[in-house]
């Protein structure tokens, strides 16, 4: 399996990762100047079961981290990340919240 780097594509409001030449993206809205809502996670289905996802979201986590941006985890496969992975609750964001939306 061969990946990209994750990369921000601001102009379609989405982090985009290229696996075997198949794009997967995670799409968001921006909330404020601080925060991205991330809305949804999408995976090319052969790619499906293969971490991509997961590398995907991670990609995107260090990403806002880098930019001291927060997050409001509004798709479920990154609010299931998050549970799994309960450091990265870091960057979600504690002035914007899932109910807000």
């Amino acid at each position: 399996m061969e990946s990209s780097s994750i990369q921000h594509n601001p102009q379609r409001h989405r982090f985009e990762l290229e696996t075997d030449g198949k794009l997967s993206i995670v799409a968001y809205h921006k909330v404020d100047d601080d925060t991205l809502a991330l809305t949804h996670t999408e995976v090319d289905p052969s790619l499906e079961g293969r971490g991509v996802g997961s590398k995907l979201v991670e990609g995107v986590l260090h990403y806002v981290e880098d930019h001291n941006i927060k997050i409001v985890p509004l798709c479920p496969f990154v609010a299931a990340y998050l549970k799994r992975h309960p450091d990265w609750n870091r960057v979600v964001s504690t002035t914007h919240s899932v109910n807000d939306f």
